[in-house]
C-alpha cells in the first residue's frame, strides 16, 4: 500500500533525483566530449563506456539482494554520497594539473560501482511511494523530468568547457549532490517488509532465490533474453553518434550539443506522452511501436546526408524511447513480488550493464573500420526484426494488461 501522502512524497523524490542528474549528467557531458575531440577514436571510446559500465555489471546481482535486504532509501543515499566523494577527489586531482585519459576511465570505474548499487534501489523504491494504477504515469513523469536536465545539461556543459576548466565542472556535481541529499531526506517512509524483518536466510541463498525467481517466471526471462540483445543492437546509436557527427559534419562542440539537445528534447516529450497517455492497455503493444520505430529512425540516421535533418530524427529517436522503457520498467514493478522486486531489477542492470558494453565493445572498434553509418543501418533492420518476435511472445503478451486506473490524477 502506497503511503496517503505518496504525491508529496514523490514529489520529494522527483526533485532530489533530477538536482542529482543535473551535476552528473554535466559531468558525463564534459567527459564524453573531452575523451571524443581529444582522440577522435572509436577504440578510446569504447573503453570509456566499458570502464563505465563493467562494475555495474559484475555489482548489479550483489546490489539487488542489498535492495532487498536493506532500507532502499539509505542505500540510495550511501551510493549518491559515495560517487560525490569520487568526483570531488577527481577534481584535486585534475586541479593539481594531473590530466589523463585513463584516469578518467578508472572514475568512471568509481562512479559505476555507486550506479550500480542505486539503480535497483531507485526502482524498487518508486513502488512504496507510488500506487499500482499510477506507475505508467509516475515513471512517465520521472522520464520527462530526467530528460529535461539532460535537455539542459549538454548545453550548459557546452558553455562551461568554453568558459572554465573541466575540473570545476566536476566541483558542480559536489555541490548538486549536496542539496539534492538533503531534498532526499526528507522522505519519510516506513521500509519495505523485508528490510524490517531478520534475516533467516543467507546472502548467498537470497541471490540464488533471486535467479529462481527469474527463471521460473516465463515472462520475465523473455523479457530479459529480449534486453540483452535490445541493448546490443542500440548501442551504436547511444555511443557512436558523437564520433558519427564529429566525422562526418564536424567536430564542433556546438554540433555535439546540438545532438544532445534534440535527443534530449525528443526524451521530454516522449516523457510527457508516456504520463498523459499510458500506452496501450497491454503494456508489451507499447513497447512494439516502439521498437519498430527505434528501428526506423536508426537507419535513418545512417542515410541522411544533412547535419539539420539528422538532428530533427535525433529528436524522434528521443520520443520513442521512452515508448519502450517506460512500460517495460513499469511491468516489471506491476507483477514482481515486492519482496523479489530488488533482485529482478539488480539482474536487469547486470543485463544493460554487460551486454551495452558488449555491443560498444564490437561495434567501437569496428567504427575504426567500418562506417558507423552501415552499422547503425544494419542494427536498425535487426531491430525491426525483432520487433516483429516481441509481438508474437504469448507468455509477455499474456502478463502485459495493465491494472485497472482509478480516476484520481497523477498531480
Amino acid at each position: 500500500m502506497a503511503p496517503k501522502n505518496w504525491k508529496w512524497l514523490f514529489g520529494l523524490f522527483l526533485t532530489s533525483q533530477t538536482i542529482s542528474l543535473l551535476g552528473s549528467s554535466l559531468v558525463s557531458y564534459a567527459v564524453l566530449w573531452y575523451i571524443t575531440l581529444e582522440t577522435n577514436s572509436g577504440l578510446m571510446m569504447a573503453l570509456s563506456i566499458v570502464f563505465g559500465f563493467l562494475p555495474t555489471f559484475f555489482l548489479s546481482p550483489f546490489a539487488g539482494v542489498w535492495a532487498d535486504r536493506y532500507n532502499r532509501k539509505f542505500l540510495i543515499m550511501g551510493a549518491d554520497t559515495g560517487i560525490a566523494a569520487v568526483t570531488l577527489i577527481l577534481y584535486f586531482v585534475f586541479r593539481s594539473g594531473y590530466h589523463s585519459i585513463w584516469l578518467l576511465f578508472a572514475v568512471s570505474a568509481l562512479r559505476s560501482i555507486g550506479t550500480a548499487i542505486q539503480s535497483p534501489a531507485v526502482s524498487a523504491f518508486v513502488p512504496q511511494i507510488v500506487p499500482e494504477d499510477k506507475l505508467m504515469r509516475a515513471n512517465g513523469l520521472n522520464v520527462s523530468f530526467q530528460s529535461a536536465i539532460n535537455l539542459i545539461a549538454p548545453v550548459v556543459s557546452g558553455a562551461l568547457m568554453s568558459l572554465t576548466s573541466l575540473h570545476n565542472i566536476f566541483l558542480i556535481d559536489v555541490f548538486t549532490f549536496m542539496i539534492a541529499f538533503s531534498v532526499f531526506t526528507a522522505i519519510r517512509v516506513q521500509p519495505h517488509a523485508k528490510a524490517m524483518e531478520k534475516q533467516t536466510v543467507s546472502y548467498w541463498q537470497d541471490m540464488r532465490l533471486g535467479f529462481v525467481y527469474i527463471r521460473g517466471h516465463r515472462y520475465i526471462r523473455s523479457l530479459f533474453l529480449f534486453f540483452a540483445l535490445f541493448f546490443v543492437l542500440v548501442s551504436p546509436a547511444a555511443f557512436l553518434t558523437p564520433l558519427q557527427v564529429a566525422r562526418t559534419f564536424g567536430g564542433d562542440v556546438w554540433r555535439l550539443t546540438a545532438i544532445e539537445v534534440a535527443f534530449s528534447g525528443g526524451m521530454l516529450l516522449g516523457g510527457l506522452l508516456m504520463s498523459v497517455w499510458g500506452g496501450f492497455k497491454n503494456r508489451v503493444v507499447t513497447m512494439v511501436l516502439s521498437v519498430y520505430l527505434i528501428g526506423i529512425n536508426q537507419i535513418l540516421l545512417g542515410v541522411v546526408p544533412n547535419f539539420w535533418v539528422y538532428n530533427a530524427v535525433m529528436v524522434i529517436v528521443g520520443v520513442t524511447l521512452p515508448i519502450f522503457n517506460t512500460p517495460a520498467i513499469t511491468l516489471l514493478q506491476e507483477k514482481v513480488e515486492e519482496v523479489y522486486m530488488g533482485r529482478v531489477f539488480g539482474v536487469l542492470g547486470m543485463i544493460s550493464s554487460g551486454f551495452m558494453p558488449i555491443g560498444i565493445l564490437f561495434f567501437g572498434p569496428l567504427a575504426d573500420r567500418i562506417s558507423i553509418e552501415f552499422q547503425l543501418i544494419a542494427t536498425g533492420a535487426l531491430l525491426i526484426v525483432q520487433g516483429f518476435f516481441l509481438s508474437r511472445n504469448k507468455a509477455l503478451l499474456t502478463e502485459g494488461f495493465a491494472p485497472i486506473s482509478q480516476k484520481e490524477p497523477l498531480i
